[in-house]
């Protein structure tokens, strides 16, 4: 893990231990860096678009323009930051993980892990919940890019009016480059990128600094009772608001999602030094430019910018934006193979692009369905504006569902008193439930856009997790019992010949007989010299260390050259059938495994929809469908192409 524990400071160091802290120093700094250049993008860039939004006359809830509603939204803005994305992720989510990975799916493993006998109902509810809010993600996960790069490319109009037909074909451009620079990893992206965030958030910070100045008195929005006053005061104009407001903490869950990837102190450092002071210092400055004059309501961002500087001002937003869009791209792929280790989808080809960060992949089936969403966005909404709402709903009810999760995990880990657990879950879910409601209100407007794909990609979901065990069980009553076949073989019953060499059969457990095994066996009548069953098993944690990595059982015979291998693997592990077998001694498997000249037996199911009411039909064959996407078993197992043998049967489901 990138995410170390300090040290406390010695009196006395020797030039090799002051070298070696130096080091530590240097290696700390360089993941904090890595990490604004990943995980900051979008919630760094939503300076752009979130106060033009709030008094977009085009609003069919506008805010007016007065000294009172200005004061109003930029201390509503602000204490919304402080309290989802400071106190419920970086002080509180964040330090509950599953071995260092974060995010929604992290909490639903927990929740399986932890709860109680008597919590099975509420957990396997939560749970639910959660594969909703990692299905809405994937929602963000398409808006995100869309919004964030059309609003940077929108500065065009500023600085360039007659450009402003070209929008659209450049912000497609500049998407289509992004994704098509993923396959290099988020080491690269984020060392390139590190650099030119740090310079995002210092140009914006002083191009706020230059607004408060003209205006000081802005600054007195930091205190809550504006806030306070704006809502009581008004509540209708102000409850309309927080439809907008809620784009100021677009990308927190992406700071969650992506803690596997660069550690929690990385990413609280980022946050709490850089990236939260500058973003405060954005919304004041264009607050401030709004009192001074209300036509700035128009692009309040780039307006706040000196007129010299508004060009560069254009081509840094743009980059900031892409990587505004990387951040949850990033997290798209964790939670896509977090659900995919679970359960929730298929096997999916993934690629770790880091060798010293395991955390660090790419997954290619995810990022092309990405591509094609994000740019039929972007062609069918054609603005950040037309976005804007669609964004807030997808972002709100993700946090909402993150905060529910956390406070129950943080009751079975921690054992928090419920009276403190139910006033703090009740003040954050409030707060939570209220940006809910103003969102809800935009449904005709757009915000039925994130609960569409969420309710599609969590229908694709859970018939996935329906589907495979209804697959799982009749497998297993196909197969037949493992010992069972087994003591038939050493009885003498099945009349085989034994050929040398050895065979492994992947297995999908230890109960079974795999269904190459047996047809090798009933058909051919031939069994090899060693035979391995081998079942690769994940964890519900990210890494299994290696001392645990394999076990083998001799399935009762001792000298028959059968043995039963179970390979284990962290749900951020890619499993490698001969790497885990290399570690076994010849004692273990009943003689020597002849590695170099092995054959790998596969069983391959071709799916049947059966009339069984197992399943409604639809969804019957939706889960024939999904299962197209697989990834190839050879090449995710790591399993040597030329000496791998296919088998098929058919399966109903």
């Amino acid at each position: 893990m990138l995410d170390h524990q300090e040290q406390p400071p010695s009196e006395h160091h020797t030039p090799r231990e002051g070298m070696a802290g130096a080091g530590r120093d240097a290696v700390r700094m360089a993941v904090v860096v890595g990490a604004l250049g990943v995980v900051f993008g979008d919630i760094g860039t939503s300076p752009i678009y979130t106060m033009q939004t709030v008094f977009n006359p085009a609003d069919p809830h506008p805010v007016p323009v007065s000294t009172d509603n200005v004061y109003g939204v930029v201390s509503l803005i602000f204490w919304s930051v402080m309290i989802i994305v400071t106190l419920t992720y970086v002080l509180l989510a964040m330090r509950i993980d599953n071995d260092g990975e974060g995010g929604i799916m992290a909490l639903i493993t927990l929740l399986r892990r932890w709860t109680a006998p008597r919590g099975r109902r509420t957990a396997a509810a939560l749970a639910a919940l959660g594969v909703f809010g990692a299905a809405l993600f994937f929602g963000d996960s398409m808006i995100t890019p869309a919004i964030s790069v059309l609003s940077a490319v929108e500065g065009l109009k500023i600085v360039a009016p007659s450009m402003e037909e070209w929008i659209v074909p450049i912000t497609a451009a500049i998407i289509v480059m992004l994704f098509a620079v993923q396959r290099h990893g988020t080491a690269a992206i984020g060392r390139l990128f590190g650099p030119i965030m740090i310079a995002w958030f210092t140009a914006i910070g002083a191009c706020g600094i230059l607004g408060i100045a003209e205006q000081p008195a802005i600054l007195k929005a930091l205190s809550p009772s504006y806030a306070m006053s704006f809502l009581a005061g008004d509540f209708g104009i102000a409850f309309f608001a927080l439809a907008a407001i809620v784009l100021a903490v677009t990308g927190a869950e992406a700071l969650y999602a992506d803690m596997g990837h660069f550690g929690r102190r990385a990413i609280s450092r980022g946050w709490l030094l850089l990236v939260l002071p500058a973003c405060v210092l954005s919304y004041l400055g264009q607050g401030a430019l709004i009192l001074q004059d209300a036509a700035n309501i128009s692009s309040p961002f780039f307006l706040l910018v000196p007129g010299w500087g508004r060009w560069p001002m254009v081509l840094l937003a743009t980059a900031a934006t892409v990587i505004a869009s990387q951040a949850v791209i990033t997290g798209a792929y964790s939670v896509a193979a977090q659900a995919a280790r679970l359960g929730y989808l298929p096997r999916l080809r993934i690629t770790h692009t880091s060798a010293s960060t395991i955390g660090q992949i790419y997954v290619p089936w995810i990022n092309w369905l990405l591509l094609v969403s994000v740019l039929t966005l972007v062609f069918a909404f054609r603005s950040s504006a037309a976005l804007a709402y669609a964004f807030g709903m997808a972002v709100i009810c993700t946090i909402t569902i993150t905060t529910l999760l956390f406070f129950y995990v943080a009751r079975s880990r921690w054992g928090t008193p419920w009276w403190l657990l139910a006033t703090g879950a009740g003040i954050l879910v409030a707060v939570d439930s209220l940006f809910v409601a103003a969102n809800l209100t935009k449904l005709a407007h757009g915000a039925w856009l994130p609960l569409l794909i969420g309710l599609t990609a969590f229908t694709v979901m859970t018939t996935w997790q329906r589907g495979r065990e209804i697959v799982t069980a009749n497998r297993q009553r196909r197969e037949g019992s493992l010992q069972e076949f087994v003591t038939k073989l050493g009885s003498g019953a099945a009349a085989t010949t034994t050929v040398p060499g050895t065979a492994v059969f992947l297995n999908r457990g230890g109960q079974t007989a795999p269904l190459a095994l047996r047809a090798n066996v009933e058909h051919n009548h031939v069994r090899h010299e060693r035979v391995v069953i081998l079942s690769l098993e994940t964890r519900p944690v990210p890494r299994v260390p290696e001392a645990e990595r394999v076990t083998v059982d001799d399935l009762g015979y001792t000298d028959d050259g059968i043995v039963f291998v179970t390979a284990r693997y962290g749900y951020t592990e890619t499993p490698n059938v001969p790497a885990a077998l290399r570690g076994l001694s010849p004692e273990q498997t009943e003689g020597r495994l002849d590695l170099d000249d092995t054959t790998y037996y596969l069983s391959k199911i071709e799916l049947r929809i059966s009339p069984e009411p197992t399943m409604a039909q639809w969804r019957k064959r939706l889960f024939t469908a999904t299962s197209y996407i697989t990834a190839d078993a050879a090449d995710q197992f790591g399993l040597p192409r030329e000496r791998t043998v296919i088998m098929g049967a058919h399966i109903d489901v």
